[in-house]
């Protein structure tokens, strides 16, 4: 009996690695992108008299937060702080996505989305909320208005993909606070609009979306609605009613501040 598989078994084999992110074949032999070094970088000081500069040295634990820290306080514009994003070496994701995603829509606007993590779709265009979630997104922004084109502004909490579309890990959320906070800050927004449980965890410091939801809170000085995410109300259409009353709240307050 001949043990090949027929096209349709190959395609479907195929589509399925895709659907795990193995979607680029770059070599024969898989490369493992987020094996640790077995030793850590040492301390190396570059002659040169004085001016003489230190090589860097992998941080882990507090010392990756503290840089994060650092990174993100040195950012005086938007355009900086992607840069200081792009620069940081902290963080494994980085490793195996192939985009930094920083952010969609107006700078500046009124209404600030913090989303959780880049899937497939956003880590191919480099851009937050492309893919079905996204596409709903917009739906329920048009539904009151709104729009990314127009009047919103976009983010994650995590800038780039996690393996498998996996919930970013503690340490991770960690890494990506300061960067938050200080996308916040350079934005500012009238409102943030947080999406999903890892936007909760990382920017209020609570978990439990479907208790948090629908009631106002506030985060670095600015008003903010925990709402499900898009992706959760695709998979659970009774969930809409609720997300629906959440976006009139965000409208009422708009319309209290002068729209």
């Amino acid at each position: 009996m001949d043990s090949a598989l027929d096209f349709h078994s190959l395609r479907a084999l195929l589509e399925w690695q895709v659907e795990l992110g193995a979607d680029e074949a770059i070599g024969d032999v898989p490369v493992n992108r987020y094996e640790v070094q077995a030793k850590a970088p040492q301390v190396v000081a570059l002659t040169g008299g004085p001016a003489a500069k230190v090589a860097p040295v992998a941080a882990t634990g507090g010392g990756a937060v503290a840089a994060a820290r650092k990174a993100a306080e040195g950012a005086g514009d938007l355009e900086e702080l992607r840069a200081a994003l792009a620069a940081y070496e902290h963080c494994d994701l980085k490793r195996g996505a192939r985009n930094l995603v920083f952010s969609d829509g107006v700078p500046g606007a009124r209404v600030m989305i913090i989303g959780e993590a880049p899937g497939r779709e956003e880590d191919r265009a480099g851009r937050p909320f492309v893919g079905r979630a996204g596409q709903f997104l917009d739906r329920m922004l048009g539904a009151i208005g709104l729009s990314r084109a127009e009047n919103v502004y976009i983010t994650n909490v995590m800038p780039w993909r996690p393996p498998q579309n996996a919930d970013p890990k503690p340490d991770e959320i960690e890494m990506m606070r300061p960067f938050v906070e200080r996308h916040v800050a350079l934005a500012k927004p009238d409102i943030l609009i947080l999406m999903g449980n890892t936007s909760c965890q990382t920017v209020l410091g609570k978990q439990g979306i479907t208790r948090l939801r629908g009631q106002w809170d506030e985060a670095w000085g600015t008003p903010a609605m925990p709402m499900l995410h898009p992706a959760y109300l695709l998979r659970m259409p009774g969930a809409k009613r609720a997300a629906w009353a959440d976006l009139l709240a965000v409208q009422a307050r708009l319309h209290e501040g002068g729209a």
